[in-house]
């Protein structure tokens, strides 16, 4: 079993290095990643120089895109949201809406991870079908588990074998009658970005308890959530759960 997991993780890791290309600009590195955001194209940080450190930046992307697409992040809660997330990534926000890591030498890959894990998630987080919808599918769930009287910690950090770290939506400790268990939501649910989720929980796997189970929650408000995304959750034992059928588990997680 462990050699079997730790194929995998190589097989991870020969993916991300193989497609990931470099190009000069100025006094910047253009670093384009195989990772893809909403529109399908390849995520872009860029690299620069900072005495003996370095600085990485998104160039602010990923806020921009989300304005223009009238996701505005102009309401109390969402900011607060927002500077959670980033908090949980090490990532900072700039004056010009760039969100920004600094680096050393020996810390510039997990660096690198940190940053383009949160464009992902706040490109995940915020990104509305509709500019009219008011909630964010994370505070949804959120005010879900509280209703349900599910005991959680939000947005916690665990450390990778990969030497990545990965942050949680929720963690529901464990009980008398059930194990640890942890919750990722997918507003946007695709094959990519459950691959991401099922990566993080295998490799985490040895910070956690060996009996503690991972739950995916699903938005399926918008229509049908693809096999190919379900699947691929459960080939790598994360259980996923339609937002639309929550309640058939609500049991389960406050036990």
């Amino acid at each position: 079993m462990i050699d079997e997991v730790q194929a995998l993780l190589d097989e991870y890791q020969a993916w991300l290095r193989d497609n990931t290309m470099l190009r000069e600009l100025d006094d910047w590195v253009e670093i384009t990643t195989p990772y893809l955001d909403r529109h399908n194209d390849c995520l872009q940080i860029y690299a620069t120089r900072d005495g003996a450190d370095w600085t990485l930046s998104d160039d602010g992307f990923i806020i921009s895109d989300l304005e223009m697409s009238g996701c505005t992040l102009d309401t109390p809660k969402r900011l607060a949201l927002l500077n959670m997330t980033l908090a949980g990534f090490g990532v900072r926000r700039d004056a010009g809406d760039a969100l920004i890591v600094r680096a050393s030498q020996s810390s510039f890959a997990t660096k690198k991870h940190s940053l383009l894990q949160a464009m992902l998630a706040v490109n995940d987080l915020f990104y509305l079908a509709s500019p009219t919808i008011a909630s964010l599918f994370f505070e949804d769930v959120s005010l879900w588990l509280d209703e349900s009287q599910v005991r959680n910690t939000p947005r916690v950090r665990f450390f990778g074998e990969s030497g990545y770290d990965h942050l949680f939506d929720f963690v529901i400790p464990k009980s008398a009658s059930e194990p640890e268990r942890m919750l990722q939501t997918i507003n946007s649910p695709s094959r990519e970005t459950a691959t991401r989720v099922a990566f993080a929980c295998f490799d985490t796997r040895t910070a956690r308890p060996d009996d503690s189970r991972t739950y995916a929650v699903l938005n399926d408000a918008q229509g049908r959530i693809s096999s190919q995304v379900t699947d691929a959750l459960e080939s790598y034992d994360v259980r996923p759960i339609l937002w639309s059928e929550r309640e058939a588990v609500q049991a389960e997680l406050a036990g």
